[in-house]
């Protein structure tokens, strides 16, 4: 049964680690848009996510490829659920710049 919990909190901190990632992500759009040098702040974002998650990995693996199959399945649930959430006034307004017959 331990192994089976171990595997659980795994998925839940790849989960976090996903928040955290796509979290960023978003966050890191809606900054670069009014900076004065959107390239810094995308590339120095992608570098602070990208470490914070590798390392998380890394640590909740704990050398085991079944903690880090579990740890990769919750980041991906993740970015399923955050896209769900952030992306559907995305869609609506493509749906209404379509019916407007222009872009977004």
């Amino acid at each position: 049964m331990s192994e089976a919990l171990a595997l659980l909190l795994a998925a839940v901190a790849g989960a976090a680690l996903g928040v955290v990632f796509f979290g960023g992500l978003w966050w890191t759009v809606r900054k670069a848009v009014t900076a004065r040098q959107p390239a810094l702040w995308f590339f120095g974002s992608l570098l602070l996510r990208m470490a914070v998650v590798l390392s998380g990995f890394y640590f909740v693996s704990g050398g085991q490829w079944q903690r880090l199959l579990a740890c990769l399945l919750g980041f991906v649930i993740a970015r399923f659920l955050l896209v769900r959430m952030v992306g559907l006034p995305l869609r609506q307004n493509a749906l209404r710049a379509k019916e407007a017959g222009h872009a977004p």
